[in-house]
């Protein structure tokens, strides 16, 4: 009774960290009795608790004696089980080394304790209070979808993909993909195909039999009859002052292409570890294969268009994308779990 005087008189602060590749989000909401009265988000360019995310996450725990620290699982071995039956999830995969807990009675979701346990070490400082599941987070941000259809559903994150697949709120199936073990091969197909592109553009746009020699040495004779030569030195002026302007704008071209090429070779390795689990899924006798034609794609990252043009025209799925913010997912979770 006392406790629930005191936790009227305060606000609660619920912050919500997502560690990403390189960077940390962190998003926080203060809420009292009436609803969300302050929100705010911020970007750390660390993986760990650095002085500046430590301070920034004190100044607004210490305004309440009820704040609660909240993290995306984060760990490479994790997933979800189609059961909740103990006697049962042995047939799916070996938990001795995991940590687990059963969904509404129908579907487990596990996480590797050796990674919980280093996040708890890692944040003591701040405390964590909860650890949510990929899966949470796309059973409720598609909670409009799952209960009513059977359709695969994807979160990408920059560093993972958590692909699940539910038929009508039941769980079939279910694989979380790192980007950061990718197939040597796939890197070898990447750049065996950029090669042979370039080669069939140069064989394209250079034939050397279509190359007059007569016609090259008669404009090398004109340029030779040119007599007026007496602003030699405003030319030279101006061709350095032109292959400055030129440096800078093939500078900015590489950056773009490199881009471009980081994004087409993300979302194709996306694509790649999509199809080969989808496979799996069809292939393997443990699970009540189906066959997919809707995929729902939670987008946290910024996914360009070429991983829906992969999965529609290569796979012939129905693909449709939702954009996603991690941060304040973790957060309607978070709410959901405190009943807010």
């Amino acid at each position: 009774m006392l406790d629930t005087f005191f936790e009227a008189l305060y606000n609660k602060v619920l912050v919500n960290i997502v560690v990403k590749r390189s960077s940390t989000d962190v998003y926080i909401e203060i809420c009292s009795k009436k609803g969300v009265v302050e929100q705010v988000k911020e970007s750390f360019d660390t993986i760990v608790l650095g002085h500046d995310l430590a301070e920034f996450i004190d100044s607004y725990t210490k305004e309440s004696p009820f704040f609660y620290i909240s993290f995306l699982d984060h760990a490479q071995d994790q997933g979800a089980i189609p059961t909740c039956e103990k006697n049962r999830l042995g047939y799916y995969r070996d938990l001795s080394a995991s940590e687990y807990k059963c969904y509404d009675k129908k579907w487990t979701y596990y996480t590797s304790k050796t990674d919980l346990y280093a996040l708890e070490k890692r944040y003591e400082k701040i405390g964590v209070d909860f650890v949510f599941s990929p899966y949470l987070i796309l059973n409720n941000f598609f909670k409009d979808k799952i209960s009513s259809s059977m359709a695969m559903y994807i979160l990408i994150q920059d560093s993972f993909v958590s692909l699940v697949i539910f038929d009508k709120g039941t769980l079939l199936y279910a694989q979380h993909l790192d980007m950061e073990t990718t197939n040597e091969s796939e890197d070898e197909v990447l750049s065996s195909i950029a090669d042979e592109d370039v080669d069939l553009e140069i064989e394209q746009n250079i034939n050397l039999e279509d190359v007059d020699v007569v016609d090259v040495m008669d404009d090398l004779d004109d340029f030779g009859d040119i007599e007026d030569l007496d602003s030699i030195e405003d030319i030279d002026e101006f061709s350095e002052h032109k292959d400055l302007e030129e440096e800078l704008f093939e500078a900015a071209e590489e950056v773009l292409e490199d881009e471009a090429e980081d994004s087409f070779n993300e979302d194709y390795q996306r694509f790649s570890l999509i199809q080969t689990s989808l496979s799996h899924f069809y292939n393997d006798e443990k699970y009540e294969s189906q066959f997919v034609e809707t995929v729902y794609i939670a987008d946290g990252v910024g996914v360009s268009s070429d991983l829906k043009h992969y999965l529609e025209e290569e796979m012939f799925l129905n693909v449709y994308l939702r954009r996603m913010d991690i941060s304040m997912e973790v957060c309607e979770v978070t709410k959901r779990e405190l009943a807010l």
